[in-house]
């Protein structure tokens, strides 16, 4: 039998392969605060979260409370920022989204009322909202697909910030080898087919030689290529 292959040793959980979660700063999410009371907060902080990509900034409540949300371009510190129902529409500003007008950039919307963000997180994005229906708001997301969320749910006016750091170049490899360190991801990657026979069930020649679509319940040393794949191949037609 040849060695472990890569798959195989990831999930044993070593720490070589473990994620450094470690060295996050905090989760990045609104706080569970009253839905008809509006609050006062200062950004006392922007901070860097190791693999995130995209500042932090650190706002404290009038309450007293303090939270952590990704920063939107233009936020500073020292700056007001208010979050509720009767928030003004001010870049910084978290307010419900059935209270946005149409057209507005947004960012870290909230899926569902109360869950703290999921969408338009990434640095440089933002959605846009788009309209409303009852009580849904539709918002167009960053990869053009619009979604119904809502009225109740939460948004940041403003765009992520951040964008700029892909235009930076990598310039070496061992830039992407830390880029990926961060998130836990080894770099790297060699092909199976560029391994020995003993080293990867694609290994040993030109081409793999079998079908590279396996089952889910593959065992852990044959379980590579395309994972239960849906379909392989061409699209009819194109």
């Amino acid at each position: 039998m040849g060695k472990r292959i890569l798959p195989q040793r990831m999930g044993r959980g070593s720490p070589t392969f473990r994620s450094p979660g470690h060295l996050r700063v905090a989760p990045a999410k609104y706080p569970q605060l009253p839905a008809d009371k509006t609050l006062k907060g200062k950004v006392i902080d922007l901070v860097h979260d190791p693999g995130r990509w995209v500042p932090l900034a650190v706002i404290k409540l009038e309450t007293g409370d303090i939270f952590y949300v990704p920063a939107v371009e233009g936020m500073y510190v020292g700056q007001t920022i208010e979050i509720g129902p009767d928030a003004k529409i001010k870049n910084g500003n978290i307010l419900p989204v059935g209270r946005i007008p149409e057209g507005t950039q947004v960012a870290n919307i909230e899926k569902n009322p109360g869950d703290g963000g999921r969408y338009a997180r990434a640095g440089g994005t933002y959605a846009v909202i788009v309209g409303r229906s009852g009580d849904k708001t539709q918002i167009q997301l960053p990869s053009g697909r619009v979604v119904e969320v809502s009225n109740n749910s939460r948004a940041m006016i403003g765009v992520v910030a951040g964008g700029g750091r892909i235009e930076k170049p990598l310039l070496k490899a061992g830039a992407s080898y830390y880029k990926w360190k961060a998130k836990a991801h080894k770099w790297p990657k060699v092909r199976g087919l560029a391994m020995n026979p003993a080293s990867h069930p694609h290994g040993g020649g030109r081409h793999v030689g079998r079908p590279t679509t396996v089952a889910r319940n593959t065992p852990p040393g044959r379980k590579v290529g395309h994972i239960a794949a849906r379909r392989t191949g061409r699209r009819k037609g194109k």
